[in-house]
């Protein structure tokens, strides 16, 4: 329910909300308060995936229609405002339930710490009394829905969380009805099914509270085929034993006493290679004021230094964040581990603050807010290192404070940019000379330093990894190892990145996988979606929607052309690797499709006459001015008619090699369309 104070009487009246996709608009803007949504991010919740081509206009007559309700309903003052790249409910002067409820259920959890029992109690009881039915209802969609669970999941556990409390002050017998309806909704649930118990048996009512442990027991066998967790068990074996540890509240609900705190300094060291870098460093410098955002995502390509940036970085100012530095390594793309799931990655940034072991809730929603609390006003650093998804993120975002959180990630994490204003830091390649000092050449031969600079492509993985074997051997030359690496098939294993794009690799779809080892067949310096389109023989809009999962998956680049069109390009040595996903034969009909393609749209800029292309695609739309067409696409045509004579496809070459005479690019290009015409000539006679 939104509710809104009318501005000439003070009092509060409901906003009706028109429309299921207003409400989805308002839900997802809400659920992100003060902080930026993205258009994209508000078109997703709305559509799932599947939009029309007006739904970015419809999200705009969505929160216009939004605007206005408010204004009717008293708001003098806007409620949401435009801020690239969508808009953000100003939080600032409302009052959110969810927010509120999340904020008086730390600061019970605060005074719980202190032994301030009572006034905890009364805390988490107002926090619930917040509560007027379920949460979003009749909101759908996967985003909303997805929070609505987790709400309810904390809702849940503030209701057990009370429970523990007031067994904590002796209110055993008046708990013994609420909690008997609370096992009869959720029974499954272990601590509101202990907490019963313990108030049944305080209440001198044994034999009922060990019918309670079995009734449990017998459902957790028959669903599941398993016994009830340790902690259950251990309370039951008390009853049975009539352990006198009952009769105070420390088997289910210890006092929480306040915790010793540690200062975590958990920054790895590094000894790898580290050069540039400096407007990247002096980027992440910014944070520090704190009048920009909080959190920062560093991303890049495998092997392109993102995780020794943090590091870097984060050792820099490590003086900055008395209160300590946090670091965890999620593994999201390690293929020799699984992935740390973040309630594992907060228990351990518990146990860094000194919390002991029997004193980390088992509750994810509990374990969770104690590390909020535990951050709550501090100034600390969190690196949390090669993320794969918001889901390993999200639970390790400190509530408040001024804290800093820096995550690194190959994948694309669109929640931490539109739900939280992340800063987005993405890492190209290093440039020539960064290259050459990375490889710590000295007074070695230049030239041969140049060229393992250019086969690496300004990787820093592949840099430290060539440097760090002329170490390991010295009887080894620059020049030797330049020439191993000239070698396609050795390249990969000589600068140890082989892995790493195997670890991204194995995480695209089929189709996608497929495009990936049919573009890397070609030999071209960059090219338009619709070569996608022509490699897999697919509609245009099927082939740029797999193109952008791969350059989501950090394994394509987007280079934008002069004309303002947007073109893409493989890393060199990520060329390498697609290139060994595909078979020759699979390799040779992608190619010779993109061939009859380029030639196809060659010769439509000539003669403006359309010529047929595969996909449903119109060459004329492709094409436009054919001046501007073939300027933006001359050094892949180029490249395209030596690939082409290279494979004995001379028709091709010969069919786009003349369509580029005819442009008039006579002069530059002479010989390329004299060798093509001189090899067709050549094979007819």
């Amino acid at each position: 329910e939104v509710r809104a104070g009318a501005t000439e009487t003070g009092a509060e009246i409901a906003v009706a909300v028109n429309g299921q996709r207003q409400r989805t608009v308002l839900a997802v803007l809400l659920l992100a308060p003060g902080r930026v949504v993205s258009v994209d991010s508000l078109v997703n919740a709305v559509w799932e995936g599947t939009p029309p081509a007006t739904g970015r206009t419809q999200i705009a007559i969505c929160v216009a229609g939004l605007r206005k309700a408010f204004r009717a309903a008293g708001c003098a003052d806007d409620v949401i405002i435009t801020s690239s790249p969508g808009y953000k409910l100003l939080a600032d002067e409302h009052v959110i339930d969810a927010v509120r409820f999340e904020q008086e259920c730390a600061s019970a959890e605060q005074a719980a710490r202190e032994g301030r029992t009572e006034q905890a109690a009364a805390g988490v009881r107002a926090a619930l009394a917040l509560w007027r039915g379920q949460v979003l209802a009749g909101i759908s969609g996967q985003a909303v829905e997805s929070e609505a669970a987790r709400l309810e999941e904390l809702r849940l556990s503030a209701t057990e969380r009370l429970t523990a409390l007031r067994l904590e002050l002796g209110q055993h017998r008046e708990l013994i009805g609420e909690l008997t309806a609370l096992v009869r909704d959720h029974p499954l649930r272990e601590q509101a099914r202990a907490h019963l118990m313990l108030a049944q048996y305080r209440s001198g009512r044994r034999a009922e509270a060990l019918e309670t442990f079995r009734a449990g027991r017998r459902q957790f066998i028959d669903e599941f085929g398993m016994e009830p967790g340790p902690a259950l068990q251990g309370l039951h074996r008390a009853i049975l034993n009539d352990d006198a540890d009952l009769t105070l509240a420390e088997t289910v609900a210890p006092r929480r006493e306040p915790v010793a705190r540690g200062v975590p300094a958990q920054l790895p060291t590094s000894r790898a290679r580290f050069t540039g870098r400096a407007a990247e460093l002096s980027t992440l410098d910014g944070m520090l004021d704190g009048t920009g955002p909080a959190v920062a995502f560093v991303t890049g390509a495998a092997g392109i230094g993102k995780t020794e940036l943090a590091l870097r970085w984060g050792r820099r100012v490590a003086e900055r964040f008395p209160d300590g530095q946090l670091f965890v390594d999620l593994r999201g793309h390690d293929v020799a581990a699984e992935p740390v799931g973040a309630q594992d990655a907060l228990a351990g940034f518990l146990r860094a603050f000194g919390v002991p072991e029997a004193r980390i809730p088992a509750d994810p929603a509990e374990r969770s807010a104690l590390y909020r609390s535990l951050l709550d006003g501090k100034r600390a650093l969190v690196v949390l290192d090669n993320a794969a998804s918001f889901a390993q993120v999200r639970p390790l975002l400190p509530g408040s404070g001024d804290n800093v959180v820096l995550v690194t990630g190959r994948d694309q994490i669109g929640e931490l940019l539109g739900e939280h204003g992340a800063l987005r830091l993405r890492l190209a390649a290093l440039s020539r000379a960064e290259s050459v000092e990375l490889l710590d050449a000295g007074a070695g031969d230049k030239d041969a330093a140049g060229r393992l600079a250019e086969l690496c492509g300004g990787l820093p993985l592949a840099l430290s990894t060539a440097a760090a074997r002329l170490v390991a051997k010295p009887h080894w030359s620059l020049t030797r190892l330049a020439r191993l690496a000239e070698d396609e098939d050795r390249r990969l294993d000589e600068f140890g990145v082989r892995s790493s794009f195997d670890a991204s690799y194995r995480r695209l779809s089929p189709a996608t996988a497929t495009l990936y080892a049919r573009l890397g067949a070609l030999d071209v310096p960059d090219f338009a979606a619709w070569v996608g389109a022509a490699v897999l023989d697919r509609e245009l809009a099927e082939a740029e929607s797999l193109v952008e999962e791969l350059v989501d998956s950090q394994l394509l680049e987007v280079t934008p052309a002069d004309d303002g069109a947007t073109r893409y390009r493989f890393h060199p040595l990520v060329r390498c690797h697609a290139r060994e996903k595909a078979s020759q034969s699979e390799s040779f009909a992608a190619c010779r499709r993109a061939f009859d393609m380029w030639g196809a749209l060659a010769t439509t800029a000539v003669d403006q006459q359309p010529r047929d292309v595969p996909g449903g695609l119109d060459a004329r739309d492709l094409v436009g001015d054919p001046a501007t067409w073939f300027e933006t696409e001359r050094a892949s045509v180029l490249a395209a008619i030596e690939q082409a004579l290279r494979m004995g496809l001379v028709l091709q070459a010969l069919d786009l090699a003349s369509a580029a005479w005819r442009l008039g690019h006579r002069e530059a290009d002479a010989a390329h369309p004299v060798l093509a015409m001189a090899l067709a000539e050549k094979l007819a006679s």
